[in-house]
Protein backbone atom coordinates (compact mmCIF):
# COMPACT_ATOMS: atom_id res chain seq x y z
CA UNK A 1 0.00 0.00 0.00
CA UNK A 2 1.30 3.44 -0.96
CA UNK A 3 1.30 5.63 2.16
CA UNK A 4 3.39 8.43 0.62
CA UNK A 5 0.33 10.67 0.14
CA UNK A 6 -0.09 10.86 3.91
CA UNK A 7 3.45 12.15 4.42
CA UNK A 8 4.72 15.75 4.45
CA UNK A 9 8.34 16.89 4.17
CA UNK A 10 9.90 19.48 6.50
CA UNK A 11 13.40 20.90 6.79
CA UNK A 12 14.93 20.60 10.26
CA UNK A 13 18.18 21.28 12.06
CA UNK A 14 19.46 18.15 13.79
CA UNK A 15 22.01 18.38 16.59
CA UNK A 16 24.63 15.64 16.29
CA UNK A 17 27.59 15.64 18.69
CA UNK A 18 27.20 19.37 19.39
CA UNK A 19 26.99 20.27 15.69
CA UNK A 20 23.77 21.37 14.00
CA UNK A 21 23.15 20.05 10.50
CA UNK A 22 20.26 20.66 8.13
CA UNK A 23 18.18 17.61 7.19
CA UNK A 24 15.00 16.80 5.31
CA UNK A 25 12.54 15.03 7.60
CA UNK A 26 9.16 13.35 7.13
CA UNK A 27 6.01 14.08 9.14
CA UNK A 28 2.47 12.73 8.98
CA UNK A 29 -0.42 14.68 7.50
CA UNK A 30 -3.19 15.77 9.88
CA UNK A 31 -6.60 17.09 8.81
CA UNK A 32 -9.98 17.97 10.25
CA UNK A 33 -12.47 15.33 9.14
CA UNK A 34 -16.11 16.46 9.29
CA UNK A 35 -18.68 13.76 9.98
CA UNK A 36 -22.26 14.35 8.83
CA UNK A 37 -25.03 12.03 9.95
CA UNK A 38 -28.32 12.14 8.05
CA UNK A 39 -27.27 15.50 6.55
CA UNK A 40 -26.49 17.06 9.95
CA UNK A 41 -22.96 17.79 11.09
CA UNK A 42 -22.21 15.55 14.05
CA UNK A 43 -18.55 16.05 14.92
CA UNK A 44 -15.13 17.02 13.57
CA UNK A 45 -12.12 14.77 14.12
CA UNK A 46 -8.41 15.50 13.80
CA UNK A 47 -6.95 12.47 12.04
CA UNK A 48 -4.98 11.06 9.14
CA UNK A 49 -7.09 11.35 5.93
CA UNK A 50 -7.13 7.56 5.49
CA UNK A 51 -9.92 4.96 5.89
CA UNK A 52 -12.41 7.77 6.52
CA UNK A 53 -15.47 5.58 5.91
CA UNK A 54 -14.27 2.93 8.36
CA UNK A 55 -13.42 5.67 10.85
CA UNK A 56 -16.93 7.12 10.72
CA UNK A 57 -18.61 3.71 11.01
CA UNK A 58 -16.38 2.56 13.85
CA UNK A 59 -16.86 5.78 15.79
CA UNK A 60 -20.64 5.88 15.44
CA UNK A 61 -20.96 2.22 16.45
CA UNK A 62 -18.53 2.65 19.36
CA UNK A 63 -20.76 5.47 20.62
CA UNK A 64 -23.90 3.33 20.15
CA UNK A 65 -25.29 5.97 17.79
CA UNK A 66 -25.60 3.14 15.26
CA UNK A 67 -26.48 -0.21 16.80
CA UNK A 68 -25.73 -2.44 13.82
CA UNK A 69 -23.90 -2.19 10.53
CA UNK A 70 -27.18 -3.22 8.89
CA UNK A 71 -28.65 0.11 10.01
CA UNK A 72 -26.32 1.98 7.63
CA UNK A 73 -27.86 2.90 4.31
CA UNK A 74 -25.00 4.78 2.65
CA UNK A 75 -21.54 6.16 3.36
CA UNK A 76 -19.87 8.67 1.04
CA UNK A 77 -16.56 10.53 1.17
CA UNK A 78 -16.11 13.96 -0.41
CA UNK A 79 -13.60 14.39 -3.24
CA UNK A 80 -11.17 16.25 -0.99
CA UNK A 81 -11.46 13.49 1.64
CA UNK A 82 -12.40 15.93 4.41
CA UNK A 83 -16.07 15.05 4.79
CA UNK A 84 -17.90 11.79 5.40
CA UNK A 85 -21.66 11.57 5.00
CA UNK A 86 -23.51 8.69 6.65
CA UNK A 87 -27.17 7.90 6.14
CA UNK A 88 -28.47 5.46 8.74
CA UNK A 89 -31.09 4.57 11.29
CA UNK A 90 -29.74 6.01 14.52
CA UNK A 91 -30.19 5.80 18.28
CA UNK A 92 -31.42 9.30 19.16
CA UNK A 93 -30.70 8.88 22.88
CA UNK A 94 -27.05 8.06 22.22
CA UNK A 95 -26.48 10.95 19.86
CA UNK A 96 -28.11 13.37 22.28
CA UNK A 97 -25.90 12.02 25.06
CA UNK A 98 -22.84 12.51 22.85
CA UNK A 99 -23.74 16.19 22.45
CA UNK A 100 -24.55 16.47 26.15
CA UNK A 101 -21.49 14.77 27.65
CA UNK A 102 -18.72 15.64 25.17
CA UNK A 103 -16.12 14.03 27.42
CA UNK A 104 -12.58 14.69 26.20
CA UNK A 105 -10.72 11.38 26.14
CA UNK A 106 -7.21 10.87 27.48
CA UNK A 107 -6.04 9.51 24.14
CA UNK A 108 -3.88 11.74 21.97
CA UNK A 109 -5.72 13.59 19.23
CA UNK A 110 -8.47 14.89 21.52
CA UNK A 111 -11.21 12.32 21.03
CA UNK A 112 -14.73 12.98 22.32
CA UNK A 113 -17.03 10.35 23.75
CA UNK A 114 -20.49 10.19 25.26
CA UNK A 115 -19.84 6.79 26.84
CA UNK A 116 -19.20 8.03 30.36
CA UNK A 117 -19.52 5.75 33.36
CA UNK A 118 -23.11 4.97 34.27
CA UNK A 119 -24.80 5.98 31.01
CA UNK A 120 -24.74 2.68 29.13
CA UNK A 121 -25.69 -0.69 30.60
CA UNK A 122 -23.71 -3.26 28.62
CA UNK A 123 -24.07 -7.00 29.32
CA UNK A 124 -21.12 -8.67 31.06
CA UNK A 125 -18.91 -10.37 28.46
CA UNK A 126 -19.19 -14.10 29.17
CA UNK A 127 -17.33 -15.25 26.07
CA UNK A 128 -15.55 -18.61 26.38
CA UNK A 129 -13.03 -17.40 23.79
CA UNK A 130 -9.47 -18.51 24.62
CA UNK A 131 -6.06 -17.71 23.13
CA UNK A 132 -2.66 -19.25 23.76
CA UNK A 133 -0.27 -16.98 25.63
CA UNK A 134 2.40 -17.58 22.99
CA UNK A 135 0.01 -16.45 20.26
CA UNK A 136 -0.44 -13.13 22.08
CA UNK A 137 3.31 -12.63 22.39
CA UNK A 138 3.93 -13.61 18.75
CA UNK A 139 1.22 -11.23 17.49
CA UNK A 140 2.58 -8.35 19.60
CA UNK A 141 5.93 -8.68 17.82
CA UNK A 142 4.23 -8.60 14.42
CA UNK A 143 1.98 -5.75 15.52
CA UNK A 144 4.87 -3.41 16.29
CA UNK A 145 7.15 -4.58 13.49
CA UNK A 146 4.67 -4.22 10.62
CA UNK A 147 3.76 -0.53 10.96
CA UNK A 148 4.84 1.43 7.91
CA UNK A 149 3.59 4.89 8.86
CA UNK A 150 5.07 4.63 12.33
CA UNK A 151 8.40 3.48 10.93
CA UNK A 152 8.41 6.43 8.52
CA UNK A 153 7.29 9.14 10.93
CA UNK A 154 7.36 7.86 14.52
CA UNK A 155 4.13 9.72 15.30
CA UNK A 156 1.16 7.43 14.72
CA UNK A 157 -0.72 4.88 16.80
CA UNK A 158 -1.94 1.52 15.61
CA UNK A 159 -4.80 -0.86 16.35
CA UNK A 160 -5.16 -4.46 15.22
CA UNK A 161 -8.00 -6.93 15.58
CA UNK A 162 -6.88 -10.56 15.62
CA UNK A 163 -9.50 -13.20 14.76
CA UNK A 164 -9.49 -16.90 15.66
CA UNK A 165 -8.59 -18.02 12.14
CA UNK A 166 -5.48 -15.83 12.17
CA UNK A 167 -7.02 -12.99 10.16
CA UNK A 168 -5.84 -9.54 11.23
CA UNK A 169 -7.36 -6.14 10.50
CA UNK A 170 -5.16 -3.11 11.16
CA UNK A 171 -5.40 0.68 11.13
CA UNK A 172 -3.12 3.60 11.97
CA UNK A 173 -3.85 7.16 13.02
CA UNK A 174 -2.48 10.03 15.08
CA UNK A 175 -5.02 9.16 17.80
CA UNK A 176 -5.25 5.79 19.53
CA UNK A 177 -9.03 6.02 19.68
CA UNK A 178 -9.16 6.86 15.96
CA UNK A 179 -7.04 3.82 15.10
CA UNK A 180 -9.37 1.55 17.08
CA UNK A 181 -12.48 3.01 15.44
CA UNK A 182 -10.93 2.51 12.00
CA UNK A 183 -9.98 -1.12 12.69
CA UNK A 184 -13.44 -1.88 14.05
CA UNK A 185 -15.07 -0.07 11.14
CA UNK A 186 -13.08 -2.16 8.68
CA UNK A 187 -14.27 -5.33 10.41
CA UNK A 188 -17.89 -4.21 10.22
CA UNK A 189 -17.54 -3.37 6.52
CA UNK A 190 -16.07 -6.83 5.86
CA UNK A 191 -18.77 -8.61 7.88
CA UNK A 192 -16.25 -9.99 10.39
CA UNK A 193 -17.33 -11.18 13.83
CA UNK A 194 -15.38 -9.31 16.53
CA UNK A 195 -16.97 -11.20 19.43
CA UNK A 196 -14.19 -13.79 19.19
CA UNK A 197 -11.17 -11.59 18.71
CA UNK A 198 -8.29 -9.80 20.40
CA UNK A 199 -7.83 -6.04 20.16
CA UNK A 200 -4.17 -4.99 20.11
CA UNK A 201 -3.51 -1.30 20.72
CA UNK A 202 -0.46 0.90 20.96
CA UNK A 203 -0.16 3.09 24.02
CA UNK A 204 -1.72 2.86 27.45
CA UNK A 205 -4.94 1.01 28.23
CA UNK A 206 -7.12 3.82 29.51
CA UNK A 207 -10.82 3.50 30.23
CA UNK A 208 -12.01 4.77 26.85
CA UNK A 209 -9.80 2.29 25.02
CA UNK A 210 -11.35 -0.55 27.04
CA UNK A 211 -14.84 0.86 26.51
CA UNK A 212 -14.45 0.49 22.75
CA UNK A 213 -13.80 -3.23 23.29
CA UNK A 214 -16.83 -3.38 25.58
CA UNK A 215 -19.10 -1.74 23.00
CA UNK A 216 -18.21 -4.33 20.35
CA UNK A 217 -18.13 -7.35 22.69
CA UNK A 218 -14.42 -7.86 22.00
CA UNK A 219 -13.37 -10.15 24.88
CA UNK A 220 -9.66 -9.27 25.07
CA UNK A 221 -7.46 -6.16 24.79
CA UNK A 222 -3.64 -6.16 24.70
CA UNK A 223 -0.88 -3.55 24.84
CA UNK A 224 2.87 -3.42 25.37
CA UNK A 225 2.37 -0.62 27.86
CA UNK A 226 0.46 0.04 31.09
CA UNK A 227 -3.23 0.38 31.96
CA UNK A 228 -4.79 3.11 34.04
CA UNK A 229 -6.64 2.20 37.22
CA UNK A 230 -9.99 3.14 35.68
CA UNK A 231 -9.06 1.06 32.64
CA UNK A 232 -8.54 -2.00 34.88
CA UNK A 233 -11.81 -1.33 36.71
CA UNK A 234 -13.70 -1.00 33.42
CA UNK A 235 -12.28 -4.27 32.10
CA UNK A 236 -13.06 -6.08 35.36
CA UNK A 237 -16.61 -4.79 35.48
CA UNK A 238 -17.49 -5.71 31.90
CA UNK A 239 -15.75 -9.09 31.57
CA UNK A 240 -12.87 -7.98 29.36
CA UNK A 241 -9.52 -9.73 29.58
CA UNK A 242 -6.85 -7.03 29.88
CA UNK A 243 -3.18 -7.66 29.16
CA UNK A 244 -0.47 -5.04 29.54
CA UNK A 245 3.31 -5.00 29.21
CA UNK A 246 3.17 -7.81 26.63
CA UNK A 247 6.81 -7.91 25.59
CA UNK A 248 9.35 -10.60 24.80
CA UNK A 249 8.31 -13.61 26.86
CA UNK A 250 6.30 -11.74 29.50
CA UNK A 251 2.89 -10.18 29.97
CA UNK A 252 0.80 -8.80 32.84
CA UNK A 253 -2.71 -10.29 33.02
CA UNK A 254 -4.87 -7.78 34.90
CA UNK A 255 -8.41 -9.09 34.54
CA UNK A 256 -10.30 -12.26 33.59
CA UNK A 257 -7.14 -14.29 33.02
CA UNK A 258 -9.10 -17.48 32.27
CA UNK A 259 -9.14 -16.68 28.54
CA UNK A 260 -5.34 -16.99 28.36
CA UNK A 261 -4.28 -20.58 27.66
CA UNK A 262 -0.93 -21.04 29.43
Amino acid sequence: MDNSKYLKTVIIDKLIENEAKEFEDVTIDEVRLNLYLNEKKTISMMCIPKDQDAHAIGYLMSENVISSYKDIEEVTISEDGLRVDVRANINEDSIQNLFKEKTLTSGCGGGVTGNVAGFLEIPFNQSAFKVKAQTILDEVKIFYKDSELYNLTGCVHKAMIYLLDGTTVTAEDIGRHNAIDKAIGKCMMQGLDTTKSVLFVSGRLSSEMVTKAVMHAIPMIVSRTAPTYLGVQTAQKHGITMIGFARGKKMNMYTHQGRIDV
